[in-house]
């Protein structure tokens, strides 16, 4: 028996066993965009053991966007990280004391119930080797589109011209504009208004307000399905948001 490896096996036991703590930093990034934080409610961390699926830690990333010139801007050199010592995260403080392999879960942007998407990824943890920095970086796709208006379920009379409103951004809350950093008129904005027999798009362009666009149709009587949605064909990006009216 070769004791030495057999002794150096037990040692490996003993030092992890006394390890107590391992800190994994988990970040949410939005798609061709910034960290998803504070500002738009978090994202929902959940960390189990990928084999038990017991859950190890579970919260909110909490934080700023991060910065933009750094993020969006600057070439990213090799083991450069992209956020900062306030960039949105949650550190997960893992009690293991043996390697570990974990399943890290991102829903993001969690208070956004039509727009949530789930992310996801596995990896070893090994007891005392914390993962700092950006530490685990889970991208998020997507937009987040709210239908301001017409109002869900609405009864507009059929004489007047409906007007479609909604609000767009990226799914870390970062603003959609024409000529800005993420640019509307490279995104394709439409809204779909649909009853039986009847099919149309609209075209939604900005208002003077930032993220918010707007479009007008002429509706007959019935119940309609008003879908609005959010395409960027150069990195796959998409959203919606959907509302049913009544016109009289």
């Amino acid at each position: 028996m070769n004791f030495s490896k057999l002794f150096g096996f037990v040692f490996l036991l003993v030092s992890f066993s006394s390890v107590a703590q391992t800190n994994i930093m988990i970040r949410a990034k939005a798609k061709d965009a910034k960290f998803i934080g504070t500002s738009i409610g978090g994202a929902k961390i959940i960390v189990r053991d990928a084999q038990t699926k017991e859950i190890l830690a579970e919260g909110i990333t909490k934080g700023s966007t991060g910065n933009s010139e750094k993020i969006m801007k600057q070439p990213k050199e090799r083991y450069q990280d992209l956020s900062e010592n306030n960039t949105a995260g949650f550190l997960a403080k893992l009690d293991v004391s043996t390697p570990t392999f974990i399943e890290v879960e991102a829903y993001a942007p969690i208070n956004k119930k039509q727009a949530i998407v789930k992310s996801s990824t596995q990896l070893w943890v090994i007891p005392g080797k914390d993962i700092i920095g950006d530490g685990v970086v889970l991208e998020i796709p997507g937009f987040v589109v709210d239908i301001l208006s017409p109002q869900t379920h609405e009864r507009i009379p059929g004489e007047i011209s409906t007007e479609i409103k909604a609000n767009i951004v990226m799914m870390c809350g970062c603003p959609v504009e024409e000529g800005g950093l993420w640019d509307a008129s490279g995104f394709e904005i439409k809204a779909v208004v649909e009853a039986e027999g009847f099919f149309k798009e609209v075209e939604l362009s900005q208002t003077e307000k930032s993220s918010t666009f707007f479009g007008n149709i002429d509706l007959s009587k019935g119940n309609y399905t008003i879908t609005v949605f959010a395409f960027d064909p150069k990195t796959g990006n998409s959203g919606l948001d959907k509302t049913n009216i009544v016109i009289n």
